[in-house]
């Protein structure tokens, strides 16, 4: 049978640099593909086929020069049969070769950086989310590639909430989260979802970049443009997707919001805020380090000892939305990251970080958010 390697379908992204079928194994050589007009690359996601009951090894020769060259040591790849359960594969990495190993028992195996969330499934999402009561939906306008950018609206509070996630598309976990969330959320005999239902009014963007996420990118939308870093001035040539969000956030104004991020490097779950803004108040501070250890105390699969810098006072990075919406909007605001290798404190040798326990921990912030809700 054939041996082939392919990309070409939705978050596809993979090249072809020689296959090498003997009689011991199938081995390939492999190299990621750049972010359209960006440098950036570290996402994959291709299809192997023609290898049922072989021994299949994978090298991704260009991880070295990767966006983030740290993601590689400790990290595993996802592997998957059924494209519905994803399991890490043994997976090694030296001197810039990432290489995984296969033993598949059907002709065809889909291998990943993290589970992938397709467009197809976002689709699925928010037509379910959107027949659900209380729930509008609402499109906020069309990406560079045309598709649409959606917004979900639900509850009746008057505090307002934001939620939204996958500005970097290559970070699936983030829109794994978002279904956890809208789970909750529209889940009517949930005693959190009908607290915050009633005390809050929830805008949620569970993608904000729909053209990045379908053509396989790591980090950039259809121009190659870092969407976290638009936030201080949008515009529709180059980040439409920030300037559209941004706008209704004018319109509603914004008392909480979360920024659901994957991270390449830390092996945890960890929470950024918004120190170095220059308009930084006691309380907004106070509530996102009450918000922060809650969390740690409600789930063993967030902590508070790793995580990024903090800014120095005065020196946040406003085209970035955590800092521009706590500054703009006064708002108690923070970037969620999970892993893309596993929470080390509490590792799971199968799925590692997974697409459940991502959805698991959207349920545990709603509860956290439940319990100061009112104070926002």
């Amino acid at each position: 049978m054939t041996i082939s390697i392919s990309s070409a379908f939705d978050s596809g992204n993979i090249r072809v640099l020689s296959i090498r079928d003997t009689s011991e194994q199938v081995r390939a050589e492999l190299e990621i593909v750049k972010d359209r007009q960006s440098d950036f690359y570290q996402w994959f996601h291709f299809r192997v086929a023609g290898v049922a009951g072989r021994e299949v090894e994978l090298a991704i020769t260009n991880c070295g020069t990767s966006a983030y060259p740290d993601g590689w040591p400790g990290y595993k790849a996802r592997v998957s049969e059924d494209r519905e359960t994803w399991t890490q594969a043994e997976t090694s990495y030296a001197n810039g070769t990432l290489t995984i190993r296969l033993s598949p028992d059907v002709n065809a195996v889909w291998v990943a950086y993290f589970a992938p969330y397709s467009m197809e499934r976002h689709h699925d999402l928010i037509a379910w989310a959107a027949c659900q009561p209380g729930v509008e939906h609402r499109e906020l306008g069309v990406t560079l590639d045309g598709q649409p950018l959606d917004l979900l609206t639900l509850g009746e509070g008057p505090k307002k909430v934001w939620l939204y996630a996958r500005q970097h598309p290559g970070e699936s976990m983030a829109e794994w989260w978002m279904e956890g969330a809208l789970e909750r959320l529209c889940d009517e005999e949930d005693s959190v979802a009908r607290l915050l239902r009633r005390q809050a009014t929830f805008h949620i963007v569970p993608n904000m970049n729909p053209d990045g996420s379908r053509r396989g990118h790591l980090r950039t939308n259809a121009v190659g443009v870092n969407l976290n870093r638009e936030w201080h001035e949008p515009s529709m040539e180059r980040s439409p997707e920030v300037f559209l969000v941004r706008g209704a956030m004018e319109e509603t104004g914004v008392d909480f919001a979360m920024d659901v991020h994957g991270d390449e490097a830390i092996a945890a779950v960890f929470l950024a805020g918004f120190e170095g803004i220059a308009g930084l108040t006691e309380r907004q501070l106070g509530l996102y380090n009450r918000f922060r250890d809650t969390l740690a105390l409600r789930t063993p699969d967030f902590q508070t000892e790793r995580g990024y810098p903090l800014s120095a006072a005065g020196k946040a990075n406003l085209s970035m939305s955590t800092n521009q919406i706590a500054q703009r909007f006064g708002a108690v605001a923070m970037t969620l990251e999970m892993p893309f290798k596993d929470n080390d404190d509490l590792p799971d040798a199968e799925f590692g970080w997974s697409p459940a326990r991502s959805m698991q921990l959207a349920k545990d912030c709603l509860s956290v958010l439940a319990e100061m809700i009112g104070e926002i």
